[in-house]
């Protein structure tokens, strides 16, 4: 079956939209295919700095043909209903309708044949369509034109079965149209002239031999592998960075390898200013040597071939950066002739939200809580609250200014310089992380309590005053914040009241128009239950089981509702837990319907006096067994323990339902059964919610 092979051929476009961008190209043209009723084998979507390709294998030569009908109105209808039917179907006598019988009446139905169309002809309308509907986050128009692409387009290669479709893209104004061809251009320098293709093989082929490597990750691969072939003749290791060569792998269609070397004078500048700089404005990767440090050495990746070997592009990289690196450590140098203490004065003039006053006021709070939270979890209290004075003092150095990646960390090399404790020097660096999910997550006490501190503080601060995240919105990035302490919580261990947290982080503000605190911790807690449903997901736990222990109410120690949650997913993953689980819900079920019907609830006590068969008073005794062991393993957290003693319930609870009748005719008998299935209820709810868990 045919092949469609589709390339738009332009000036560079940026690295970050490439893999995005061939994405959106196969998902478009894709969705209208389907559309058009088009099937097909394969399609594979291709990405280099200069264009996109698409490559769909197997399309039918034509569409289907079709047959629609549509049902009117019944034989003998009022003119008016039979008028709008015709207009609505496209016909303009009964005459073109048929009448068929069906059985509830003779109606009339239109039908229409429509004959399958030739695929290339749907092609040659589907790209100009595709191409305007292109999502770019930003494009451009140039020249005369009055249509937006990422960047000037130079020609579209349009091919269905090794023919040029017959088609073209209305560039507008005097612009005017770009013709489908079979042609495009290799490697800006190394092959600047036009070739045509016949399909996709002949297509890779011939970019590859006018070096142009199309597969994105055959590009990544051959970075990383020439990259680390370079590190190992010098005896180093490449530093990892999968960001960087996700980057370099769009800047470059026929990648280079080649090292080059730092000036020796730079190496006492902190290795991760040196990194940033690199990576952040020359995208170059770093070395390490045998023990993990920086070595002196970087690696370049060119897009060019050159007659002295990378020599010439080598010199002008080291020129650059030994530019770039002058001013990393001039700014390092005269950091360092002041103390991070008189710079912490210099953060009032920065505003750290219109309605929560500066940074220097949020530095003041989160002393307050941090030396709180650490007498509660056995941390050095006078050393949190340091670290935390401490902790944004370098957002006014020079070195942050110029690479902001580095707050924290360069926080923690001032510190270390100055002689001050080093658990207050690691806490400044880590009290931004967790980041999220792939960042480490912080242990050492001191560094914890202030983690904890500045994001309760955030989070706190926002919902008080009702800047909440929304729908994909977070621009305070609050879901990280909490993901960021359930971590720092359940990873260290902590025995700590969120409730308790939030109201301490409350009472730490000072400026007026916020929310109760009882009300924004209930608002916190909601939160924290949607974040710890994302956070044990990808541990494999199941949503409502968060959602049925999180119902019991006045649940926020962290630890111990994680413990709760995981024996409540052994239990009602066992035979025994699932039947019972079955059995309560059949029970609240009975109970629900009866106490609608007859307007009244039936959670009083069981009175014994009435139980006459044997299967009800087995059941009440193991009820009751059941609730005097389950209490006390409950008070000792003994969550296991618990679920195994309700499981001991599973044969009472079936052989009630297999003997007794719930709707006895006395009143007295009938009323005493409700109350012992509500006893059920009660009995299982006093562990989780049983009614939140999905059966």
């Amino acid at each position: 079956m045919p092949e469609l092979l589709i390339e738009f051929f332009s000036e560079e476009i940026p690295a970050r939209m490439q893999a995005r961008a061939a994405d959106d190209l196969k998902r478009l043209v894709t969705e209208k295919l389907a559309a058009n009723g088009l099937t097909f084998a394969s399609a594979e979507a291709h990405s280099t700095p200069r264009r996109l390709a698409l490559v769909i294998d197997g399309l039918p030569e034509r569409t289907a043909d079709v047959r629609e009908e549509k049902k009117g109105p019944r034989v003998g209808a009022p003119e008016q209903a039979v008028a709008g039917f015709l207009k609505s179907a496209g016909l303009t006598s009964l005459d073109q309708c048929e009448q068929r019988d069906t059985g509830k009446g003779v109606f009339y139905f239109a039908v229409a044949e429509k004959k399958g169309r030739a695929t290339a002809e749907v092609l040659a309308e589907i790209i100009p369509a595709v191409m305007g509907d292109f999502p770019w986050p930003k494009s451009m128009r140039w020249g005369t034109g009055t249509v937006r692409w990422v960047r000037p387009l130079h020609s579209i290669i349009a091919l269905f079965g090794g023919a040029v479709l017959e088609g073209s893209f209305d560039l507008g104004g005097a612009q005017g149209k770009l013709v489908f061809g079979n042609s495009t251009r290799g490697h800006r320098f190394l092959s600047p002239d036009a070739f045509t293709v016949t399909d996709f093989a002949d297509y890779k082929a011939k970019l590859r031999d006018a070096h142009v490597v199309l597969d994105r990750a055959e590009r990544k691969a051959k970075i990383k592998a020439d990259a680390e072939a370079l590190a190992a003749q010098e005896g180093l290791t490449l530093s990892p960075d999968d960001g960087l060569l996700e980057e370099v792998a769009g800047l470059v269609e026929w990648p280079v390898a080649l090292v080059g070397t730092i000036d020796e004078k730079f190496m006492d500048v902190p290795s991760e200013v040196l990194i940033t700089s690199m990576r952040t404005h020359q995208k170059y990767f770093a070395l390490l040597d045998k023990t993990g440090t920086m070595a002196p050495r970087f690696v370049v990746v060119a897009n060019t071939v050159t007659a002295d070997g990378g020599k010439a592009i080598v010199a002008g990289n080291e020129r650059v950066l030994r530019a770039r690196l002058s001013d990393a450590k001039f700014f390092w140098d005269q950091d360092r002739k002041t103390k991070l203490e008189d710079r912490v004065s210099k953060l009032g003039a920065i505003t750290f939200h219109a309605k929560l006053g500066t940074v220097a006021e949020k530095v003041t709070r989160v002393q307050v809580l941090a030396a709180e939270i650490a007498r509660a979890i056995g941390a050095d209290a006078d050393a949190a609250t340091r670290a935390a004075l401490l902790s944004k003092a370098d957002l006014v150095t020079e070195v942050v200014g110029e690479f902001p990646e580095v707050q924290g960390i360069m926080g923690r090399y001032y510190a270390l310089g100055e002689g001050e404790n080093p658990a207050v020097a690691e806490a400044i660096a880590e009290h931004y992380k967790p980041l999220g999910p792939s960042d480490s997550c912080p242990t050492a006490p001191v560094s914890v309590a202030v983690a904890l501190a500045d994001k309760l503080d955030t989070l706190v601060g926002f919902f008080a005053i009702d800047e909440k995240p929304t729908g994909s919105k977070d621009p305070y990035a609050l879901r990280r914040a909490a993901l960021g302490i359930i971590r720092l919580i359940l990873e260290n261990g902590l025995r700590l009241s969120l409730r308790d947290m939030f109201k301490a982080a409350h009472g730490a503000y000072t400026v007026g128009g916020f929310a109760a605190a009882d009300g924004v911790a209930t608002d916190l807690m909601a939160f924290f239950a949607d974040r710890l449903k994302v956070t044990l997901r990808d541990q494999g736990v199941r949503h409502d089981l968060v959602d049925a222990v999180f119902a019991l109410g006045g649940e926020d120690d962290l630890v111990r509702l994680l413990a709760r949650v995981k024996a409540l997913q052994a239990f009602v993953g066992s035979e025994e837990g699932a039947n019972l689980l079955a059995a309560y819900k059949r029970a609240s079920n009975i109970v629900r319907i009866e106490e609608k019907k007859d307007g009244k609830a039936y959670d009083q006590p069981v009175d014994p006096a009435l139980l006459t068969l044997a299967e009800e008073k087995d059941l009440y005794g193991a009820l009751s067994a059941a609730g005097e062991t389950a209490r006390p393993l409950l008070a000792q957290e003994d969550f296991t323990g618990t679920m195994a003693a309700l499981a001991r319930l599973r044969g009472p609870v079936d052989a009630f339902f297999d003997k007794v009748t719930v709707n006895a005719e006395q009143a007295d008998l009938r009323a005493n059964r409700l109350r012992l299935l509500s006893q059920i209820r009660a009995t299982l709810n006093a562990v989780a919610d049983f009614s939140r868990i999905e059966g």
